[in-house]
């Protein structure tokens, strides 16, 4: 069981490598990085160059009682938004990570777009 559970993981870790092989994140146009567990969903803008988080959202950090997983991913991607824009940043580029895109994670990309970031 345990060996399975490491294959996991490092089966994950290739995908996420594959998917960010190809991306880099800059101070004009940074990485939009999404984390999902089972319970929760976060969202960081990051500048690869400088290796500094140029802002974050978390559900941790937005009023989620009540709410559907995807209502709470839209909620999430909506204050990364508006931190962004705070920020002065209005394009990025989105990293999935080893996540397909779809659900929650494309929940968060949704309302990222519709609060005014662009990718």
């Amino acid at each position: 069981m345990k060996n399975a559970i490491v294959k996991k993981h490092q089966l994950a870790k290739r995908r996420a490598a594959r998917a960010r092989s190809k991306i880099v994140g800059t101070q004009v146009r940074p990485r939009l990085s999404v984390f999902r567990s089972a319970k929760h969903i976060s969202a960081q803008l990051i500048d690869d160059t400088a290796g500094k988080t140029l802002a974050s959202a978390s559900d941790k950090n937005v009023s989620a009682e009540g709410k559907k997983p995807l209502e709470v991913a839209a909620l999430v991607g909506s204050e990364v938004a508006k931190k962004a824009t705070e920020a002065g940043v209005k394009t990025v580029v989105f990293d999935r990570g080893s996540y397909k895109y779809h659900g929650r994670v494309k929940a968060l990309a949704d309302a990222a777009r519709t609060g005014g970031l662009e990718f």
